[in-house]
């Protein structure tokens, strides 16, 4: 195995020149850390990670708290998006990342105990319970913490700009000529209040009345569930002419439910959805939608993190907006007169 004792003698150097060079020190000059690293890598040096985290007093691993109600995991398309680019930063400053949950083969242990059993430097909240008493303990504990889509009271936190999305799609709805606009939601969390509220309060600014029975509740992910919804609201006799719903992948159930029963889009009905997946864009017609940036969302929770990990006395929490973008797609016609 290849030691710093190695490289030190090979570039002529101390090994404490050596160390610095490894680790980024910049008190000793670029072209000699560029030797150092380059000698380094055609001997096959590999860092020893104990002896790194007993010196820097770091693991430079990050766990992730993803716990996905749907059991689609990361095949999950906005939610992979996010990791996958939380995963790209983390690793370009440096950083590991371990996947945080309750319990490890036959032991029981909670996601604050886990973090510390995988000695991880922080966690990014992706997906959870965000109330679970377990994720509360993580929260309030020393480890660094940033959440996605939910705020938490003195913790940082990246968040989808879900009031300015629902605003967006309603607004451009309304410039398309409908008034009857119904909105099936997912689950009772805080991404579905922001835009409920967000519904309402952009349908009543426009002047546009909301019946009860315009809003109905399904599943995030669940196609099954938007099926039903969309079969309800065609067996009122004053049907909507358009129908949000909660994201793009449910809206597969809407589709299919409005195919049976021979209703076209958006001749007949026009529709949106929610997120901008991929799949919203080889549909054909193509869905309406918000593209939710969760490209920028994962990168920035990773580099929020690590700011926290490594200047934890200047770093104060944030509540970061990243906004997305309407993709007008051609599921709402346009029925001015």
């Amino acid at each position: 195995m290849i030691t710093i004792k190695d490289i030190s003698e090979r570039c002529g150097v101390s090994r404490a020149t050596v160390s610095k060079a490894l680790n980024g020190h910049t008190d000793i000059g670029a072209d000699t850390t560029a030797h150092i690293r380059r000698v380094a890598k055609e001997m096959g040096y590999l860092p020893n990670a104990t002896a790194r985290t007993l010196k820097l007093g770091r693991s430079h691993n990050i766990g992730v708290l993803f716990v996905d109600k749907t059991a689609c995991g990361l095949r999950h398309e906005y939610f992979s998006s996010i990791l996958d680019s939380l995963k790209v930063e983390a690793e370009r400053r440096g950083y590991d990342i371990t996947f945080i949950s309750k319990d490890i083969g036959e032991f029981s242990m909670d996601y604050y105990e886990h973090a510390k059993y995988r000695n991880c430097d922080g966690v990014v909240i992706a997906s959870v319970d965000f109330s679970d008493p377990a994720v509360l303990k993580l929260i309030a504990s020393e480890i660094p913490t940033v959440a996605l889509d939910f705020v938490y009271d003195n913790r940082t936190s990246v968040l989808s700009d879900n009031i300015g999305g629902i605003s967006a799609l309603v607004h451009y709805i309304y410039e398309m000529g409908h008034r009857r606009i119904a909105i099936i939601h997912g689950e009772d969390t805080s991404v579905t209040q922001k835009r409920l509220i967000s519904f309402h309060k952009t349908c009543a600014s426009l002047g546009i009345r909301v019946p009860e029975y315009y809003v109905k509740a399904a599943l995030y992910h669940d196609p099954k569930l938007s099926g039903l919804a969309t079969r309800e609201l065609l067996a009122l006799s004053d049907r909507p002419t358009c129908i949000l719903y909660p994201d793009d992948f449910s809206f597969i159930g809407g589709m299919n439910e409005l195919e049976r029963q021979g209703v076209s889009i958006p001749d007949d009905m026009s529709v949106a959805g929610y997120d901008g997946i991929l799949l919203s864009q080889v549909l054909r017609p193509r869905l309406t939608t918000y593209h939710q940036d969760a490209e920028a969302m994962g990168c920035e929770a990773a580099a929020k993190l690590v700011e926290l990990i490594e200047q934890p006395k200047t770093s104060l929490p944030q509540q970061i907006m990243v906004s997305g973008q309407l993709l007008k797609g051609d599921t709402v016609k346009n029925i001015n007169d």
